[in-house]
């Protein structure tokens, strides 16, 4: 294995060892969460094998393998670029993510636990009850023993 450091002044300090198809770096957990890290390599599962180890404490150890038979060390060192910044955009989604969690569980409690709709949903349910009610085609509202009674005063009315 090659161990290989950027110099160039602007660039921020990226260790990283290469060997035939195969690039590793470590990364410090207080810079990056581990779900970020999961996010990332979840994402380059389709282009590379992704291997994480725990080399010490607070540190993940990233090697990406590729799935082609050859590689370059600069399309090695590309793929590791483009792990880097799909690391910085998990990292962020979840910051955004904590940061915006008590609002959105506000808004999903109002969708559906909300005063209004609930009484939107009675008054709905109200107004269908009273439609089948006042509705009776097969003449079931009325009890049975009413519907006897009915009759016979019907009758002495008519007679």
């Amino acid at each position: 294995m090659t161990e290989t450091t950027k110099t160039d002044p602007e660039a921020v300090d990226f260790t990283f060892e290469l060997s035939d198809r195969e690039i590793s770096f470590d990364l410090d957990e207080e810079l990056y969460a581990l779900d970020a890290v999961y996010g990332a390599a979840y994402l380059f599962i389709d282009r590379a094998y992704v291997y994480l180890a725990r080399p010490a404490d607070k540190k993940v150890r990233i090697r990406l393998r590729t799935k082609s038979k050859t590689a370059t060390p600069d399309e090695l060192e590309e793929l590791a670029g483009e792990f880097a910044n799909e690391l910085l955009n998990s990292q962020l989604r979840l910051r955004i993510g904590r940061a915006t969690a008590t609002l959105r569980e506000q808004y999903m409690a109002k969708a559906f636990f909300g005063e209004q709709q609930s009484s939107t949903i009675s008054e709905l349910l109200a107004e269908l009850d009273a439609e089948e009610l006042a509705e009776d085609p097969l003449e079931v509202a009325v009890p049975w023993d009413k519907k006897d009674d009915a009759a016979v005063e019907e009758g002495k009315q008519d007679g």
